[in-house]
């Protein structure tokens, strides 16, 4: 059975996909060669290596959806060496062709969602089974995320109300019961409230959706928050 973990208008979902590339686009096109190879916010990886990740995940959701369609269920990443020398490689690559890399794959996820017309179909995404609709929801965390990665003046203040709160629901959804996580009530100023972790005793910590997003995913700090006293927990997007 596929797990429903979020629901949002599919048309508009995509339209800020598209809205997000762009703006990454529009970013990245300034980045020099010699910036290109300088470390990103992720430890032990150069923005290069970003923008390969970000490029080799996009037609790995493409294949994905591809496959979903014809009735095919694989994994994101099969083999996950072969992904890792794909990264290395592409990591390799000079400015112009890293920005023809994220803005051709990201047309060519695009090509690929265009062709669906059963977003109920099963796929496997990030260790569970999810319906087919959850897909772009995954892209747009990717996007933001390592957009933020990238430290090229992209920041969470720049996030749309809609998809700021889209990012805190679908990071909550998916952690929900992560035992790993101390037990958090998130209170957003928005309305929206989550818990995260397995834990019954919960801290509660408020501030705005983009705010809390940030925080969770470990790419901003707790200054514009209540209640965040420990450290970040640093989700996976």
């Amino acid at each position: 059975m596929t797990e429903q973990t979020f629901t949002a208008p599919l048309e508009t979902l995509r339209k800020r996909i598209q809205e997000a590339t762009q703006r990454l686009l529009g970013d990245t096109i300034g980045i020099s060669d010699a910036d290109w190879n300088r470390p990103s916010l992720l430890p032990g990886w150069s923005r290069a290596h970003v923008a390969a990740h970000l490029a080799s995940n996009a037609d790995a959701l493409a294949r994905l959806i591809t496959e979903a369609v014809d009735g095919e269920q694989s994994r994101l990443y099969p083999d996950e060496g072969l992904r890792a020398e794909g990264i290395e490689r592409g990591s390799s690559m000079t400015g112009l062709e890293l920005q023809i890399c994220l803005d051709t794959s990201a047309g060519r996820l695009e090509r690929a969602m265009d062709a669906v017309e059963d977003w109920s179909a099963p796929v496997e995404l990030l260790g569970r089974q999810l319906a087919l609709a959850q897909v772009p929801m995954a892209r747009l965390s990717e996007i933001i995320v390592h957009h933020l990665d990238l430290d090229c003046g992209f920041d969470v203040g720049r996030l749309d109300s809609a998809s700021a709160r889209w990012l805190l629901q679908w990071a909550t959804s998916r952690h929900a019961q992560d035992a790993d996580l101390p037990g958090l009530r998130l209170e957003s100023t928005s309305g929206l409230t989550g818990d995260l972790g397995a834990a019954a005793d919960r801290h509660i910590v408020t501030g705005s959706d983009a705010a809390l997003w940030g925080w969770l995913m470990g790419r901003t700090g707790a200054d514009d928050l209540d209640g965040a006293d420990g450290p970040a927990p640093a989700l996976r997007s």
